[in-house]
């Protein structure tokens, strides 16, 4: 099983276009920036530029984290890498026979985004805020974002990888 770096860098870029809707004042902006204490006026002057390409970033790191997560056949190649031997060769080839396309939907992988985002963004989050004194609010937020961003992240790598 090959990764599919193209695929990676369009996952990538997920996040950023979710966090345009999320964040945008009409949504969820104004109360973002208001439990964090910031004005939209504060936010200018801000490297965009550094900001986006750090973001686009981040979210190929997260992209190529998740697909080890939402697609269950990257675990059973984990065990086999580099093992070439004609034995592990024909039996790789009888798993993906019988089990190469089991879980690879779109649902399964926005499934496993979300409980990533569940089990591994929530309790960081929730402990930084928790230490910044930020509001249950502040959680709920950055949470969601996530929780969508890697639910669609996931869906999109377990269904075209």
């Amino acid at each position: 099983m090959q990764l599919n770096y193209w695929l990676l860098l369009a996952t990538g870029l997920i996040p950023i276009i979710v966090g345009f809707v999320w964040y945008n004042p009409k949504v969820f902006g104004q109360e973002w920036m208001n439990t964090i204490g910031i004005t939209e006026e504060s936010m200018k002057g801000a490297n965009m530029f550094l900001i986006f390409i750090l973001s686009y970033l981040f979210g190929c790191m997260i992209s190529l984290s998740l697909h080890t997560m939402v697609i269950h056949q990257m675990g059973f190649e984990s065990v086999f890498n580099g093992d070439t031997s004609n034995g592990v060769i024909a039996f790789k080839k009888n798993f993906y026979d019988l089990y190469g396309s089991r879980f690879r939907t779109f649902k399964h992988g926005v499934f496993h985004g979300v409980i990533a985002a569940l089990f591994i963004v929530l309790p960081v989050i929730g402990v930084n805020a928790l230490w910044n004194r930020k509001t249950a609010k502040y959680i709920f937020i950055h949470v969601g974002y996530w929780a969508i961003c890697m639910g669609l992240m996931g869906g999109v790598i377990c269904a075209f990888m």
